[in-house]
């Protein structure tokens, strides 16, 4: 099944897409369900002609026996992370596209898409073998530094987002959080600078031995004033209260749209307390509050949201989740999938991304 949402920019100009592909069934084998899924990406390249998938995600119930099935991709950064579907099916897939522009790998699962004069820099499932969460993180943030730096530019001037899924997040999560604070502390990312918009999430890579792997995108150039944190200090607190290091929400403007990401977010108040401990239906109608007051900041609302990922730890408030997000937000793609958050009393986190039609004078996306 595919679910699409599109966004044509009000004064012309390119088309972006973001789809969320699923089995129809999860009585199939593994590699029927794979087939279903790729069936409906070459549907959707026939309906749209001159899509160009940015970015990719693959949602595995078992990565370390599925990986091995998937196509080798090849058009865009792809990541592979075991969080399994909760519709009942082994899979699913998300897809950010855009009409135009031209996709160029640069090495290892990093790719760079010129779309005008912007150069979009997609990392997907960096990883490093055998360490702790740690010297992971530091790695892995230590090696997009240089990365960057050989294109011009750095995880300070350029990063817009980032994700860390991280094998046993309970256990993990704090070395990851104490690696980055400490290469942002070397790079001069600080609450007086800026963070970088962010989800740090169970999932494991389809290899046991990794603890962590990082998804990243960039932008280059990033004009003065074009890239702006978004926070609502009435709904939540900066995260430095509480010893982390990423934005609630970073926008990005164009000529002709506005892109806003979402980090991960909970059901948080604005002391970093979590709210409604044991209550999913609560804690999920806080969560989506805290979003909306982080989309309104940004001059955007539920309308404008594009898909949304919704992590859940237990997979038994399914069907409450599920139902509050049909009734909520019903013709934004989702996917719903079993990923522990870092703190063991949150029980759902949801990230997003919204565009919106601006007019501004830096050029088009």
């Amino acid at each position: 099944m595919i679910h699409i949402k599109t966004f044509t920019p009000a004064a012309g100009g390119s088309r972006e897409w973001h789809a969320i592909i699923t089995p129809s069934s999860g009585y199939m084998t593994f590699k029927a369900q794979l087939a279903e899924v790729l069936a409906g990406m070459d549907e959707l390249r026939s309906r749209y002609p001159g899509m160009q998938p940015v970015m990719q995600r693959w949602f595995l119930s078992d990565p370390a026996n599925q990986t091995p099935f998937l196509p080798d991709g090849g058009e865009c950064a792809m990541s592979v992370v075991g969080q399994s579907p909760l519709d009942g099916t082994k899979l699913a897939l998300w897809l950010w596209l855009s009409e135009g522009g031209e996709m160029t790998r640069l090495d290892d699962n990093r790719y760079r898409y010129d779309h005008g004069p912007w150069q979009h820099i997609i990392e997907g499932g960096r990883n490093a073998d055998a360490l702790t969460s740690f010297e992971a993180t530091v790695k892995i943030l230590s090696d997009s530094q240089a990365f960057l730096e050989q294109h011009g530019g750095s995880l300070l001037r350029n990063c817009v987002r980032t994700w860390f899924f991280v094998h046993d997040v309970d256990v993990n999560y704090h070395g990851v959080v104490k690696g980055r604070n400490m290469v942002f502390e070397w790079l001069g990312l600080s609450p007086s600078t800026r963070f970088i918009a962010s989800t740090g999430i169970g999932g494991n890579h389809p290899r046991p031995e990794v603890n962590v792997q990082m998804d990243s995108y960039s932008l280059l150039p990033v004009l003065d004033g074009q890239m702006r944190q978004i926070n609502d200090p009435d709904y939540l607190n900066p995260t430095v209260e509480y010893g982390v290091a990423f934005e609630r929400a970073t926008s990005i403007d164009y000529g002709d749209r506005r892109h806003l990401f979402i980090s991960g977010t909970a059901s948080i108040d604005n002391k970093g307390e979590v709210v409604h401990v044991g209550d999913i239906r609560r804690q999920t109608e806080r969560m989506l509050t805290n979003i909306e007051a982080l989309l309104r900041k940004g001059e955007c609302g539920f309308e404008d949201v594009m898909h949304l990922i919704v992590y859940l730890r237990d997979p038994a408030d399914h069907e409450v989740v599920n139902a509050i997000f049909a009734e909520r937000l019903p013709t934004v793609p989702r996917v719903i999938v079993i990923a522990p958050v870092c703190r063991p009393e949150w029980l759902v986190e949801t990230e997003c991304m919204a565009v919106k039609s601006i007019k501004t004078d830096y050029p088009r996306f």
